[in-house]
């Protein structure tokens, strides 16, 4: 899945299914050591992952990046604290926006870009089961309405 230089690691398809994404922001993940031989591997996994900001900084909690098999005593902890690298203003402006009620803040994808660790992360708001619903009607359909216009075209 190389696009334009972009090499994607994780993804996490529940954060679409169970809420609605508003915004998106890319920010640079703080990586100790094997952590990014591990990952470069596909070791990791974003489902259970949440960024959390704390005195004026962002952070991902819950991200799995599997320990580096070749790694040794340099193996971290792979549930640790992540920094994430964003500037002032879009961590403000972050914090702003999911201290309104029902918002959060979700990591959405990891990925290389040009080389460098990165992860996308998006400012959530929950969805109701109706929502959910009415997404999963609206994919049948457009399903359906491809399915038929394949078979109208062959």
């Amino acid at each position: 899945m190389k696009k334009d230089g972009i090499k994607l690691v994780a993804n996490n398809k529940k954060a679409y299914h169970d809420y609605f994404i508003i915004e998106k922001y890319e920010a640079g993940l703080e990586l100790k050591g094997t952590e990014v031989k591990s990952l470069r591997q596909g070791k990791c996994s974003i489902k259970e992952a949440y960024v959390h900001i704390d005195a004026g900084e962002a952070f991902v909690e819950g991200m799995n990046i599997s320990p580096y098999e070749q790694g040794n005593i340099f193996n971290r902890d792979p549930l640790r604290r992540r920094k994430l690298l964003l500037h002032k203003a879009e961590i403000n402006k972050l914090l702003g926006d999911a201290s309104e009620k029902g918002f959060t803040i979700m990591p959405l994808q990891v990925y290389f870009k040009d080389g460098r660790a990165k992860l996308e992360i998006g400012l959530a708001k929950g969805k109701k089961n109706y929502d959910k619903r009415e997404s999963i009607a609206k994919k049948d359909l457009k399903r359906e309405l491809e399915r038929e216009f394949k078979v109208k075209n062959l």
